[in-house]
């Protein structure tokens, strides 16, 4: 527990350790969830869809209305299940199709920018929006596009910009994109209340109020409000169960909260049958991490590691390679390389605090402070990246730092691992 000074701040304190004692994810709807799950009505007609125009595709492949298409249906098949080779086919369709459209039609250039974007290749979707911007001028589609760009680029103030020029914001749209600037600055409750009303603007569009529930619970966990966390997964996977990014959020919450690793187990191997997704890997490493089976970790771990090494997911799990890379799997020199690599991406804080703990990690602690008073000092951080910057400081010997931010660590406690939830409950007890 953190030491906090005040018998009133001490009893609040203690109660909201009881509190936390309290199980929040209810093994028997987890239990109904997997013993009566079929595929839901997206995931059916979704392969209705695959199956038809992969049909008309194979009939007439020049088609200009088959190949979008099919590609459309692929990119819905890689959100529900995960496989890369979907994302990939998907991609190639439509760039097919833009050569065959003379490279005139702006909605082909959008898509192209969404689709790099998804597998982090932020630069290339630069481009592809500048060139449906030359196409249509400064349209709301492209604007919104340009607030998504530009906050993956770490040009912060120009995606902020652009929701001001997109007022009155009372589109799903809008809401949704000012949540993720709001969680950005730190403005925890407004983001979370912007994720809501995004919820409520969904309509009858189950795919967009899913993403936004789901988002509003992973802005919870941030938030250490585990409670309103797992009603909104479960609101979300009631709705319409291929909403494996909710039930992992569930397993999340039997984790790392009700210390529940038996749940949480059944709850990622079970999305493992029905999902091809890498993050299953990570989270059962995590798993492992939390009952001290160091051997399974390990295998996890590398298990994980050479899945997303291939070039196929490209710069997709860079950050969570350097985790495993500067932690269980002590390849410190790895983990160096790829923040390198995202810096010629996106110099953003949080990719400069993933190299300074790099650095530090790689034996270079004078290059790792150098670059933290440069790039990192000053700016927002999210949970990981300040239980790294705890650590560089304290390796440094500079308590006063390290207590700081370690501190500011314990308020996402909830968004890291279990060993280094752990290790900053010592720290800080």
């Amino acid at each position: 527990m953190k030491k906090i000074a005040g018998f009133v701040l001490s009893i609040a304190v203690l109660a909201s350790c009881h509190n936390a004692d309290k199980k929040i994810v209810d093994p028997s709807f987890i239990d109904s969830l997997i013993s009566h799950y079929s595929p839901s009505t997206a995931m059916v007609t979704n392969d209705s869809d695959i199956s038809f125009w992969k049909r008309r595709m194979d009939a007439l492949p020049d088609n200009f209305v088959n190949g979008p298409e099919y590609a459309s249906a692929l990119t819905t098949e890689f959100r529900l299940h995960g496989n890369i080779c979907d994302l990939h086919k998907a991609d190639s369709l439509f760039k097919r199709s833009n050569e065959a459209n003379q490279e005139k039609e702006a909605g082909i250039f959008r898509t192209l920018a969404s689709l790099a974007t998804m597998q982090h290749q932020f630069q290339e979707a630069d481009s592809f929006l500048r060139r449906a911007v030359k196409i249509e001028g400064n349209s709301v589609p492209n604007a919104f596009l340009d607030f998504d760009v530009s906050f993956e680029l770490g040009r912060y103030t120009r995606a902020k910009n652009l929701l001001v020029s997109l007022q009155p914001g009372h589109s799903y749209g809008y809401l949704f994109r000012r949540s993720k600037l709001e969680h950005y600055y730190g403005s925890l409750d407004t983001a979370i209340a912007c994720m809501l009303q995004a919820a409520k603007r969904a309509g009858n569009n189950n795919y967009l109020k899913q993403a936004a529930l789901s988002n509003a619970g992973d802005l919870y966990i941030h938030n250490g409000r585990l409670k309103e966390a797992c009603k909104l997964y479960t609101e979300s996977v009631r709705t319409d169960a291929s909403d494996f990014h909710s039930i992992m959020g569930l397993g999340w919450i039997a984790l790392v909260h009700d210390k529940n690793d038996s749940l949480a187990e059944k709850i990622f191997q079970f999305v493992g049958m029905h999902t091809n997704t890498p993050d299953i890997l990570l989270r059962l490493e995590q798993v492992a991490e939390a009952t001290g089976d160091r051997a399974m970790q390990m295998r996890y771990a590398d298990r994980f590691s050479k899945l997303v090494s291939d070039s196929g997911y490209g710069n997709m799990y860079n950050k969570y390679l350097i985790d495993l890379y500067t932690g269980i799997l002590h390849q410190p020199e790895r983990a160096v390389a790829l923040a390198e690599k995202e810096m010629t991406v996106r110099s953003t804080p949080q990719v400069m605090a993933w190299y300074c703990w790099s650095l530090f990690c790689d034996h270079k602690p004078e290059l790792a402070y150098q670059t933290y008073k440069q790039f990192v000092s000053g700016k927002p951080l999210e949970g990981l990246e300040l239980y790294y910057m705890g650590k560089l400081m304290q390796g440094l010997q500079k308590q006063y730092n390290a207590q700081q931010f370690f501190e500011a660590s314990y308020k996402n406690r909830y968004d890291l691992s279990p060993s280094k939830q752990k290790d900053l409950d010592e720290i800080l007890d």
